[in-house]
This record gives C-alpha cells, structure tokens and sequence, in this order.
C-alpha cells in the first residue's frame, strides 16, 4: 500500500505521529514528508531514525505550524502527496478550555485548510487522527476535534479524495495520556484527580494505536 508512495504526517514528532513514522518508514514509501512545530521533538525523532531510514527513501524534516497555510501549499504543491496522516493537534483539555480560539484554530480551522489543500492537489488519502472525547464532547479540546470530524466527513462525500477519521482513547505512553499525571499524583501522596466517580477511561497501547491507523 504504500510502497514507492509519497507520504505527509503532520505533528510527526508527536507520539502518536512518530509511531506511524517508524512503521511507515519501513514499509518502502518513495519519500516521507516529516512536519511539527516542535524543533525539539523533530531533532529527536531524526536522531530516533538516523540508522533506519534506507537510501532509497527521501526523508525532509520540516519545522512548520499547522496553521500556516501558505507554507503547507508549497508542501503539497511542489510534492504529489498519495498518503496525508493528519495528526498535529492541541489535545490537552484543561489547557485548551483556557484557550478556546486557539483550540479551534489549531484543531478545526486548521484541518479544514488542509482538506482544501489535500483536494487541491488530488491527494489519494487524508487520514484524521481523531479523539474519544469528540464523542458528544463537554470539552472545548472535544468539540474542536468533532468540528474537524465534521470537515473531514463532508469532504470525504464531496470529493475525491478519501477522508478517514481514526479515533483514540488514551493511548499510554503517548504526550495526551493521563497515566503519566496519575503516576506523579500516586508518587506524591495523592490525591489522584478523576473526573466524575463514574468517568470511565479507555486505553491501548503505541503499537495498538499505531496498527490501528494503518488499518
């Protein structure tokens, strides 16, 4: 499926986005298109890839915000993208219920653009890597996501380019997870913070999430 193919992953040095790097790299793709906005994360995930990446596949790490929209047309522009893996997000709900616009600029406005460029410029795949918690969503974080979901789906009845939605729990390990609070609460004496008494949590692992995409 993706040999010899032209890939875009957006927040790639993310945890999720750089599980799928590391399947996707050895799958034999023709060339990889690596974006964040992290220059840490991105330094980190080249050094992660240093003795994997084959000869024969063209790797570009990019430094980019998400939002910026005249820089990811030249992305698509100038590479005849076959496969986008939309995984840049703000996903941090108390964070994002302070800061409502950015959330939206950041998971829906941004997304949408995207999808116009995806369509744009005939990409084959626009994968969306979406949230548990845009399901009836009671979060700023959760409603920005279902927007986005919203986009993706009227694109995908509108156009040609076929529009996936691919949603998460709580993957562990990953920067979004919860465990790593719980963890540092319970080293500290507690209390462990919950939601509700009755909130329930889903979780799966990295490799799970990761396998999960690629279906």
């Amino acid at each position: 499926m993706f040999d010899n193919k032209i890939i875009l992953i957006t927040g790639a040095a993310g945890t999720i986005g750089s599980a799928i790097t590391h399947k996707i790299i050895s799958l034999n793709p023709k060339k990889i298109i690596l974006l964040d906005n992290s220059e840490t994360a991105l330094f980190y995930l080249q050094q992660s890839l240093n003795n994997k990446i084959s000869e024969k596949i063209n790797v570009n790490f990019i430094l980019e915000n998400i939002n910026n929209k005249k820089a990811l047309k030249e992305i698509l522009k100038k590479n005849k993208i076959d496969f986008l893996f939309h995984a840049a997000a703000y996903k941090h709900v108390p964070v994002i219920e302070k800061n409502p616009i950015a959330g939206v600029l950041n998971n829906t406005i941004a997304t949408k653009n995207l999808a116009d460029l995806a369509v744009k410029y005939k990409v084959s795949h626009f994968v969306f890597f979406s949230t548990d918690k845009a399901v009836n969503p009671s979060s700023m974080m959760g409603a920005s996501k279902r927007a986005a979901e919203a986009v993706c789906v009227a694109f995908d009845s509108l156009t040609e380019t076929r529009f996936t939605i691919v949603r998460f729990g709580n993957v562990l390990g990953s920067a979004g997870s919860v465990v790593p609070l719980f963890a540092r609460q319970i080293a500290e004496g507690g209390p462990v913070t919950v939601t509700h008494p009755e909130m329930t949590r889903y979780f799966m692992t990295l490799a799970e999430a990761s396998q999960l995409i690629l279906q």
